[in-house]
C-alpha cells in the first residue's frame, strides 16, 4: 500500500498548505552550520551550539529514520493593524506552536498506526528544517535565509516529522531568487552578511525576542517601530504577489494587543502582561525584556505626550526597564529640542528676509 498520498490528505485536512518528503540523510548544509556555530553567530541562543551532529543528521534523533516528513503552514492575514508600532506576522494572536504540535500528534498516530516511530518538531528540535524542506521540493532557501515557497511566498509555518517508515521522496526544489536582493537590502541592520548568511547578533528578531539584556546602542535606532520581532526581510520578497490568506483564524490580529497605544503597555504590571498576552508567543520573553522594546520603540518614534509615562517607567526597579526608558527619554527630549531650534532658525531667517 503506497502510504504517501495518505498522509498528504490528512496533512491538507489538518489543515497544512502543502506536505513534501525527503530522504533522512546528513543535512546539505552540515558543513556551513557548523562554522557558523564556531564562529558564536548564534549569540545567546546557547542551544544552537548543543548536539550540532544530532541536528545536522536525523538519523541520531531516530534511529532506523528513513524519511523526514516537511509541512508548511500558511499564516498570511493580509494587511497589518494600523498602529504606530510593528510586531511580527507570527506573533499577532496564539502562539504556533501550540497549535501545530496539536495537528503533528495527530500526524504521528496515523504514521504509528502503519508502523512508524516517529519524533516531530516546529523549531523546537534538533534538526535543520530548510534543508530538508528544500530537500523536498517545499520551497528553497532565500539569501535571507528564510524559506521561499514559490505558491505562498514567505508566510508560513514549517514542521517536520522524521520517521522510520521508507516513504517516497519528493523531488528537491530550485533556487528561483536569481539575482535579487530585496531582502538582504531591506535588513535594517545588515544582518544579512552576504546571500546564506546571517549573523543572528545583528538581527532584530534575535535582538528584541531572543537577547534577554541590554539592546546594543548602535542597533537601537535602527530597530525603529519594531516591538516584537522583524518581517523586513520576509516582506520584501518578489514572490509575496502570490501569496494567499491563511484560512486559519488563530493567526489573525488580536485586538486586545493592536487596540493599544503604545505607551499604554508601560503600565502593565506582571499579571496584566501575562493575562494579556495569554497563549501569544509574546509572553516567553517576560515583561522586562517586553518593556525595553517599548521604551526602545518609543525612543524612535515617540513624542512629548509619552515622556510621563517614560519617565515613570525610568523609576521602575528593573534596571533593564529603567535604562532604556532612560535612553528613550533622552531620545525624545533630544529631538523636541532640536525641533524647537531648528523653528527658531526659520523664524530668524525669515525675519532677516523681510
Amino acid at each position: 500500500m503506497n502510504l504517501k498520498p495518505q498522509l498528504v490528505a490528512e496533512a491538507q485536512r489538518l489543515g497544512f498548505a502543502d506536505c513534501r518528503v525527503a530522504e533522512a540523510k546528513p543535512a546539505a548544509h552540515k558543513d556551513v552550520f557548523e562554522q557558523w556555530v564556531a564562529d558564536g553567530k548564534y549569540g545567546d541562543m546557547q542551544w544552537l551550539s548543543r548536539n550540532v551532529e544530532r541536528r545536522t543528521d536525523p538519523r541520531l534523533v531516530v534511529p532506523g529514520a528513513q524519511s523526514v516528513i516537511v509541512l508548511a503552514m500558511n499564516y498570511y492575514q493580509g494587511t497589518g493593524p494600523s498602529v504606530d508600532y510593528r510586531i511580527a506576522r507570527y506573533a499577532w494572536n496564539d502562539d504556533y506552536h501550540d497549535l501545530i504540535e496539536a495537528k503533528l500528534w495527530e500526524l504521528d498516530a496515523f504514521l504509528k498506526a502503519n508502523g512508524g516511530t516517529q519524533r516531530h518538531y516546529v523549531d523546537t528540535g534538533p534538526v535543520l528544517e530548510r534543508d530538508f524542506a528544500s530537500d523536498s521540493g517545499l520551497g528553497w532557501n532565500g539569501k535571507s535565509t528564510m524559506q521561499i515557497h514559490r505558491d505562498f511566498g514567505t508566510w508560513f509555518f514549517l514542521a517536520t516529522i522524521i520517521t522510520t517508515l521508507p516513504l517516497e521522496p519528493d523531488t528537491s526544489s530550485k533556487d528561483l531568487c536569481g539575482k535579487c536582493t530585496h531582502c538582504m537590502d531591506a535588513c535594517p541592520t545588515n544582518a544579512i552578511t552576504a546571500p546564506h548568511r546571517i549573523d543572528a547578533r545583528r538581527c532584530v528578531s534575535y535582538l528584541t525576542i531572543e537577547h534577554k539584556g541590554s539592546i546594543p546602542i548602535e542597533f537601537r535606532k535602527a530597530i525603529g517601530n519594531r516591538l516584537y520581532g522583524c518581517d523586513d526581510c520576509l516582506a520584501a520578497c518578489p514572490w509575496n504577489r502570490f501569496a494567499q490568506l491563511s484560512h486559519e483564524a488563530t493567526f489573525q490580529a488580536r485586538e486586545s494587543v493592536f487596540d493599544r497605544k503604545l505607551r499604554d503597555f508601560l503600565t502593565l504590571t506582571d499579571d496584566e502582561f501575562r493575562e494579556l498576552f495569554r497563549k501569544s508567543p509574546i509572553k516567553r520573553i517576560k515583561r522586562p525584556a517586553f518593556l525595553r522594546n517599548v521604551c526602545v520603540v518609543l525612543g524612535n518614534v515617540g513624542t512629548e505626550e509619552d515622556l510621563p509615562a517614560l519617565r515613570e517607567a525610568a523609576l521602575d526597579v528593573n534596571e533593564l526597564i529603567a535604562e532604556h526608558a532612560r535612553w528613550a527619554v533622552n531620545e525624545i527630549t533630544s529631538r523636541h529640542l532640536f525641533g524647537v531650534h531648528a523653528l527658531a532658525c526659520q523664524e530668524i531667517d525669515s525675519h532677516a528676509k523681510a
